[in-house]
């Protein structure tokens, strides 16, 4: 091959699909029409993701897999990856995944990394972030002495560092022992009540209960067998809703595995005039909800002592869907623990019922956590974060839309941080209208969900004239502050926003925000709020959900 088609073939590789117009001329239109053609754009092309792109994600898999089997090494009665048939369902080796997948996620590595998450250079934050003095920070009380603070300081960063050295010496610990799981059980909630942005990065609502677990229960594989079953539970429960349907639609129209025209036009009533879920989109939401149903249910129904193949294989099957579709955010890591538990525990010790745990405390704290909590996150999802709820891709999410007038957005430059406005990042990258096509396509992305259909009404509430206005999701928003960002739109709403503006001071009108939040259990409507960053609210209500499922993604009518 000559040089020449090398490099055409490798750029090929990292440049996205371009969408359907033109990206500089889509900026100067209204919002209607713009909202229209990256709809019709993300229905048929997604997040137009270089194929290259895919590719790190696998490889970040495998190199994932390859810390958790180099720690393992340091245990006497486990091995190397030549003789991994032979050890990697035993109970140390499924404790030093759990430490290992909370370090690799707090330190930025998992969830919420790369350019799928708009995180583009750097790809990831994390550690970038936790370890500097000055970096924004949310605390669970903002005025608590010493850990309050709208930045982060030393004790911050020590309490951060205090957790990874922790991790690490139980991972590097021939077996780990009570004292290092009590430990990881007493730091990484306290650097939560820092900063809370850490608590929910280590996937604490797995991880740290498991640790907890671990530390505490007499028989803990029995209590890390309740952890699971919760986390599919819930997952499907958060899905009996009318939203999932649209998330079943954008995941079709984003995969890899899925890049057929004919099919996706399948996911919609009548593209392109009519994007809302077709019966097949809508049976296959059925679907998935039912099998996150199914795998726990199928695991409990097993008898004790009998392999459970069934939930074995319906697993799999659920568990293929989700990380062949690769959705964005990209919890691929966490998904391959949750299959690897799955076999940890269930496969390896089918012996072992769930009511053996042995400690009447231990079984308080999990009702409170497994049960309690997400049960509470679904009813008041206002109250509670996504993530400790457990209700994962429902497309019922809590969100945000950050509007910067002009070039207002350049304040954000005040911030003390390791990443730029996200297409500044990309500007070394690509041209200036393969950058706005990129990033016109996260518009697209909410839009299409059921909860996007709100923004056609409430933008014009909030500006007058979007052109005159920088659009930016909230969740990079909160990758750029915040060092993480994971669908959570908890930590970009007021209490991000006071704290930037404290650090920018933006003008009256520079920075509007729409603040939209979960629809709770057995209510109708989504309430949201409509910020200035200087004046402060603007308006404040609620829409219903069922006249939002009868509109188009970009209509503010019926």
């Amino acid at each position: 091959m000559r040089p020449l088609a090398r490099i055409l073939a490798v750029m090929s590789l990292v440049r996205p699909t371009p969408p359907p117009f033109d990206p500089v001329q889509w900026l100067r239109r209204p919002f209607a029409e713009r909202a229209r053609m990256v709809c019709e754009s993300w229905a048929m092309q997604g997040y137009g993701t270089p194929p290259a792109i895919f590719a790190v994600y696998a490889v970040k898999v495998l190199l994932y897999v390859a810390g958790w089997a180099f720690f393992c090494r340091f245990s006497p009665s486990l091995g190397g990856l030549s003789t991994l048939g032979s050890w990697w369902l035993h109970p140390v080796a499924f404790q030093k995944a759990i430490v290992w997948s909370m370090l690799f996620e707090i330190l930025g590595l998992g969830c919420g990394s790369g350019p799928l998450t708009g995180r583009y250079f750097p790809p990831v934050g994390g550690f970038l972030y936790f370890l500097r003095i000055g970096t924004t920070k949310l605390p669970l009380f903002p005025r608590l002495p010493v850990l309050g603070g709208a930045t982060r300081g030393p004790v911050d960063v020590a309490l951060y560092l205090a957790v990874l050295v922790t991790a690490v010496r139980a991972l590097v610990a021939p077996y780990p022992a009570a004292e290092h799981f009590v430990a990881l059980a007493v730091l990484l909630p306290l650097a939560g009540v820092a900063d809370k942005t850490l608590f929910l990065a280590a996937r604490s609502e797995h991880y740290w209960v498991t640790i907890v677990v671990f530390a505490f229960a007499p028989n803990w594989i029995a209590g890390a067998k309740a952890v699971q079953i919760a986390l599919w539970f819930w997952a499907g429960f958060s899905k009996l809703n009318h939203h999932f349907p649209t998330v079943v639609c954008v995941m079709t129209s984003n995969g890899p595995l899925t890049r057929f025209r004919w099919l996706r036009r399948l996911m919609y009533r009548d593209y392109p005039g009519d994007l809302r879920p077709s019966r097949l989109a809508t049976l296959m939401a059925h679907g998935g909800a039912s099998l996150e149903f199914g795998v726990p249910l199928a695991f409990l129904l097993t008898p004790t002592g009998v392999p459970p193949v069934l939930a074995i294989v319906l697993m799999l099957g659920l568990h293929a869907f989700i990380t062949s579709n690769v959705p964005m955010g990209v919890p691929i890591e966490w998904n391959v623990m949750v299959v690897y538990g799955g076999f940890a525990l269930f496969w390896a010790h089918p012996d072992v019922p769930i009511s053996s745990l042995g400690s009447p405390a231990m079984a308080a704290f999990l009702v409170v956590m497994l049960v309690g909590l997400p049960l509470f996150g679904n009813l008041f999802p206002a109250r509670l974060s996504f993530l400790m709820s457990m209700r994962y891709y429902a497309g019922n999410w809590a969100y945000s839309v950050w509007l910067f007038r002009g070039e207002a957005y350049r304040k954000l430059e005040r911030l003390t941080g390791s990443s730029r406005w996200v297409h500044d990042q990309l500007a070394p990258f690509y041209d200036r209208s393969t950058v706005i096509g990129l990033v016109s396509a996260l518009m697209g992305f909410r839009l299409m969900h059921l909860h996007g259909r709100a923004l056609p009404i409430l933008v014009p509430k909030a500006v007058d004239r979007l052109e005159d206005y920088e659009w930016m999701d909230g969740e990079l928003v909160a990758g750029l502050a915040l060092g993480w960002n994971f669908g959570e739109g908890h930590l970009h709403q007021e209490q991000l926003l006071a704290s930037i503006q404290a650090q920018c001071g933006f003008e009256e009108g520079e920075l509007r925000c729409i603040f939209v939040e979960s629809q709770p259990l057995g209510r109708s409507t989504l309430e949201y709020r409509i910020v200035d960053a200087a004046a402060g609210a603007i308006e404040r209500g609620a829409l219903a959900v069922d006249e939002l499922r009868a509109r188009q993604p970009w209509s503010a009518t019926s």
